[in-house]
């Protein structure tokens, strides 16, 4: 295995425009639009490096998939978690757990996404 176990994360939506103003909100990026890959498949990725630290993903609609419901979370790096989670209901979702400790691995909060996609959000401080 290389550097990261995880290479790619993909967020399932189910509207592409509410869901990509919640993450350009919370987060205050842009997104920016991949090319499709096939008919009914639109991407919109984060922000990235790929040659440094860390992995890289997509929010992606596709036709015959739904968002929410899943068992997968994604964690995003932040510098103090309690900024973005501060940001989450007033972008369109609900903040599940406010920031919270973790001891020596530092501190995560949980949020829902206007499609219902859990993320969690982590930082050292």
């Amino acid at each position: 295995m290389r550097k990261n176990s995880v290479g790619w994360f993909e967020i399932y939506v189910d509207d592409i425009n509410r869901a990509k103003g919640f993450y350009e909100r919370v987060f205050e990026v842009k997104l920016e639009r991949l090319e499709s890959m096939a008919p009914g498949l639109e991407l919109w990725s984060f922000p990235g490096d790929m040659d440094s630290y860390g992995i890289g993903g997509a929010l992606v609609q596709m036709a015959g998939k739904s968002a929410g419901g899943n068992s997968t979370l994604v964690y995003f790096s932040c510098a103090d978690c309690a900024v973005e989670s501060a940001r989450v209901a007033e972008a369109g979702g609900v903040l599940v757990r406010e920031k919270m400790s973790i001891g020596q691995y530092g501190f995560i909060a949980l949020a829902q996404d206007t499609e219902g996609n859990m993320i969690g959000l982590h930082s050292m401080t």
